[in-house]
């Protein structure tokens, strides 16, 4: 009994390790986009590392179960998920690049051209047709690019 105990705890420090490895390599780049999620600024970003930290833990939760997986995929597709169900809360900017866009907006740039996920699996992550977010894309960019502030939807 005892060397299944020891096997069942060598197994959970492994886990760990592996877990904290991802974290170490990827958390930068995924706080990172969650900053430009909230539109906060990244010397002020609490609510991004909030969304942060749960998808890290919904991610730890999971990995186990993960066989062949990329860790760093399901974190963000957790993240933008986090994200779009509390979009409300984040409606305005709070001084961040993207502040001008709306949340839905802000997810379409930030999956599509920050992180580089195709069109097809960013409309398949939000529920939307591929057109919509080619079309919310294009006005995004075009009013960054403008300066103009709010965009029509």
């Amino acid at each position: 009994m005892a060397d299944r105990q020891e096997g069942h705890g060598g197994e959970q420090r492994r886990r760990t390790r592996q877990f904290e490895a991802f974290v170490a390599g990827a958390a930068g780049r995924l706080l990172h986009a969650a900053t430009l999620l909230t539109a906060e600024t990244r010397t002020r970003n609490p609510h991004a590392q909030a969304l942060l930290t749960a998808s890290l833990a919904h991610t730890y939760a999971q990995w186990d179960r993960m066989r062949g997986e990329d860790p760093y995929d399901c974190t963000r597709a957790d993240l933008a998920a986090r994200f779009a169900r509390a979009a409300w809360r984040h409606h305005r900017g709070r001084g961040g690049v993207l502040a001008a866009l709306t949340p839905q907006e802000r997810l379409v740039v930030v999956l599509r051209l920050h992180e580089g996920v195709a069109e097809e699996q960013t409309a398949a992550l939000l529920g939307l047709p591929e057109e919509r977010v080619r079309a919310v894309c294009a006005r995004s960019v075009s009013a960054l690019r403008a300066g103009t502030g709010r965009i029509a939807s």
